[in-house]
């Protein structure tokens, strides 16, 4: 199913997004933000969805709808995909960005200059421990995601969730 927003947003639902999994007494429920633009984006994050429930170190919690929205930054590429996924874990926040880094690797992620079009993007936006926020501001990890708040990208897929 597809829902436009306006001209240049448009939602869509599918079997994986949006969807509430499991609950987990797992230490941290992290929320991620999803997203890409080369190739077949849904597909990919079809895979991806299938592949974190695979995962004994995570649990999916739920997942927002998809949002098709045009790129900021550096303008001449395609729209990207993104969503938002909600899991719960033992992993510690840095063990947490490292299987981000894992899982966009496993998919092909190149990082050739700033906003760049990629395959998949993982990005730690929240990390919550037993419902209290957790901030972190390391050079490798910042939490909550420092731009969360000026990205439709992220804050449409949010209200979903």
């Amino acid at each position: 199913m597809k829902k436009e927003i306006s001209k240049s947003l448009c939602l869509y639902f599918n079997n994986n997004f949006p969807k509430v999994y499991f609950k987990s007494k797992k230490k941290y429920t992290v929320t991620l933000g999803i997203g890409g633009n080369i190739g077949d984006v849904k597909k990919r994050f079809n895979m991806l969805i299938l592949m974190l429930k695979k995962d004994n170190r995570i649990k999916l919690i739920k997942t927002s709808p998809l949002l098709k929205n045009p790129p900021f930054g550096f303008l001449e590429q395609d729209d990207f995909i993104n969503a938002i996924i909600v899991l719960k874990t033992d992993l510690s926040p840095n063990n947490i960005l490292k299987l981000c880094w894992i899982y966009e690797n496993r998919f092909k992620r190149k990082r050739s200059f700033k906003d760049a079009p990629r395959t998949l993007d993982i990005d730690v936006i929240f990390i919550k421990e037993k419902g209290v926020d957790i901030k972190i501001n390391t050079k490798k990890l910042i939490v909550p995601h420092a731009f969360y708040k000026k990205r439709q990208s992220v804050l449409i897929p949010l209200k979903y969730i």
